[in-house]
């Protein structure tokens, strides 16, 4: 289930949703999309956050992007498939190929600065996954 307020941004500008099962079939005729995996707002008090600046982020980058928000049962796999470790997180994508992700809440310039970046870089693989540093800190050697 969406927050009150992620909800009303997904009405209020038309975003679509999406889910494993559609995302590919979604995603392939976009030249650029933008995918919110927003997390659970109950928890993290940044979803609402990036819920709130992705339409921000949209009209600044003159609608070059499509944005999509994950359903929230899609999100564990999706994530898998995109390997980032943090919510709530924007996954760009051309044309279904990934770009890039920025994981929680940024500055604003380093938003401009990061989704500039993004979308001029060439498809690639996801990166591997890392644990976070503070989980690697209590692993043994």
């Amino acid at each position: 289930m969406y927050s009150q307020l992620l909800k009303s941004v997904i009405d209020r500008h038309g975003y679509r949703t999406v889910s494993e099962a559609d995302l590919d079939e979604v995603t392939a005729d976009l030249d650029f999309s933008v995918l919110l995996f927003a997390g659970d707002a109950d928890r993290l008090g940044e979803s609402d956050d990036v819920a709130i600046i992705l339409p921000e982020l949209e009209k600044l980058f003159e609608h070059v992007f499509t944005p999509l928000v994950v359903e929230r049962a899609s999100e564990r796999k999706l994530q898998q498939r995109y390997r980032f470790n943090a919510f709530p997180s924007l996954v760009f994508l051309r044309r279904g190929e990934y770009l890039g992700t920025i994981q929680r809440v940024l500055d604003w310039g380093d938003y401009v600065t990061e989704i500039s970046k993004i979308l001029t870089s060439e498809p690639t693989p996801p990166p591997a996954f890392e644990l976070p540093k503070c989980v690697q800190q209590h692993l043994p050697n």
